[in-house]
């Protein structure tokens, strides 16, 4: 009677506490809304607003295209790569002319130029090329340099999403990017020697483990753990002097690449379903390279069909796919009636990347109600649709996915090669589409929602985000969450970090309502 007595004065002696508090945090998000519409015309008070804001996660970003050109030719120099002044294509040669070594490339600005500009889409204009034309063979030229600095192009993009107030990445790699392959004729390894396709999946994928497929997917791993333990090194992690990056959760899709023969694509995507299974770090499956190639538009339902039997056999495996990243003038209108239902409904996709051809697609409306019910994601990647797709503005389906209820966050791409960062891709956001600050808050908790983390979300209905009811009661974010919300964080790396978030958007806000 007495314990019941003293809690009952205890919940009484602290409410008027905790309410003030409430008030105190609601108080604050209101000054930050106030002070948001007196800067959103006002690019460069946008920007630093922006720029300090939480972001929660960029879920669609690759990592050799998120590394900048300027960063790639500081590790070329360093291993007397030399390069071809015409293709700007990457060689390791002893003997080459000097002319066509990178040791003194600084000190003639016109070609370092033009190898970022080659290397990258900095200052480009469309004309004789468009902007996927430029983008895709850019890769093949910086490759090489990706393959053998894999561990610093992490750390690097590490590095900067901790400056962007970003708290997860989930980056696509490919095997390249791992140092793994060497010929396109092999991109994994020997294991589709002298087998022929024949569309029969499971006799396929029986005879590539009998091949060894296995041992690859091993690799795979094996090269992200090492890695991830050089980037960590770069980083200072563990000692006093180390970077904000540190603190970075980060995992990995694994994708293939879809223009490629079927027995190359079913290859590819089995050994990373192979990874995923044995490696926690790689949290899906993806397929990458440009949707309106002619393999890519052949074979699309091919592909979708793999990844929907292999999505049978490994169900525990996440799958987010590029899909819709078609514009109009560039393919057929056929092409553009079913990307995204298809890899929603044969490929299992959880999240769409792009998804900018949605409202050509058969029975666009329904499919929207569809994946708002759902909870299909789309990442939004503004700037890529704008410069490789000339999709910008109110050509770009942002807003009626909004005003259908669609999730969507908004992610980077490819940073490096695109020339952005996740700061400019809100800062685009605002100034397109005159998002209020509240819908930046929505977009920052749908990145930690709807990535492809561990455990149940902090939310019960995410649309109005009310949270579970162990955390019912409880101020989001705070220090000390009762017992019960405790227990419920401990089970869950996804709620763990949007609990973080939480605490993060109380701090920053509580710091921008001074500024009012």
């Amino acid at each position: 009677m007495i314990k019941k007595i003293l809690l009952a004065w205890a919940i009484i002696y602290c409410l008027p506490i905790a309410s003030a508090f409430a008030g105190q945090l609601a108080a604050n998000e209101n000054k930050t809304v106030n002070y948001f519409n007196h800067i959103k015309s006002e690019p460069e008070s946008l920007y630093l607003f922006l720029n300090q804001m939480p972001k929660g996660a960029d879920l669609h970003n690759h990592l050799s295209g998120a590394t900048y050109a300027e960063d790639l030719l500081n590790y070329a120099k360093r291993d007397n790569f030399c390069i071809d002044p015409k293709t700007f294509l990457l060689s390791q040669n002893s003997q080459c002319p000097a002319a066509q070594q990178l040791t003194h490339i600084d000190t003639e600005p016109d070609f370092y130029r033009s190898v970022v500009e080659n290397w990258s889409l900095a200052n480009f204009v469309p004309g004789q090329q468009t902007g996927e034309e430029h983008f895709f063979p850019s890769f093949i030229k910086f490759g090489p340099i990706v393959e053998k600095h894999t561990s610093e192009v992490l750390a690097e993009i590490i590095s900067r999403a901790a400056s962007e107030k970003l708290s997860y990445l989930e980056l696509m790699l490919t095997p390249y990017d791992l140092g793994l392959v060497t010929q396109a004729s092999g991109l994994v390894g020997n294991t589709d020697k002298n087998i022929t396709w024949n569309n029969n999946f499971s006799d396929m994928r029986a005879q590539l483990l009998k091949n060894g497929i296995s041992n690859f997917a091993q690799k795979i791993s094996l090269k992200i753990k090492t890695a991830e333990q050089q980037a960590q090194q770069q980083l200072k992690c563990g000692t006093a002097q180390a970077d904000l990056g540190c603190q970075i959760k980060v995992n990995y899709q694994y994708i293939a690449l879809r223009e490629m023969s079927p027995l190359q694509v079913f290859a590819q995507l089995l050994a990373g379903f192979e990874a995923a299974k044995i490696d926690l770090s790689v949290v899906a499956v993806n397929l990458v390279q440009a949707e309106d190639g002619p393999l890519a538009v052949k074979n699309y339902d091919l592909d979708m069909q793999m990844i929907g039997y292999l999505h049978g056999v490994y169900p525990q495996v996440h799958i987010s796919l590029h899909a819709g990243e078609l514009a109009p003038d560039n393919v057929t209108p056929e092409t553009l009636r079913n990307h995204i239902s298809h890899a929603i409904a044969i490929a299992h996709a959880e999240r769409i990347g792009h998804g900018v051809d949605i409202a050509y697609e058969d029975n666009a409306q329904q499919l929207m109600q569809a994946m708002a019910k759902k909870n299909v994601m789309v990442e939004i990647n503004l700037t890529s649709n704008a410069k490789l797709l000339g999709i910008q503005g109110k050509e770009h389906p942002f807003p009626l996915y909004l005003r259908n209820h669609v999730p969507v966050a908004l992610s980077t791409d490819d940073e490096g090669v695109l020339r952005t960062d996740i700061s400019r891709e809100f800062l685009r956001a605002v100034l397109t589409y005159q998002l209020d600050y509240l819908t930046l808050k929505k977009l920052a908790r749908n990145s930690i929602t709807y990535a492809f983390l561990p455990g149940a979300s902090l939310w019960k209905v995410n649309e109005k985000t009310l949270p579970v009811t162990a955390c019912a009661n409880n101020q989001l974010g705070s220090e000390n969450p009762s017992s019960q919300c405790r227990q419920f964080l401990a089970k869950s790396e996804k709620a763990q970090l949007q609990w973080q978030l939480e605490k993060q958007f109380n701090i920053f806000e509580s710091a921008i309502s001074k500024l009012n």
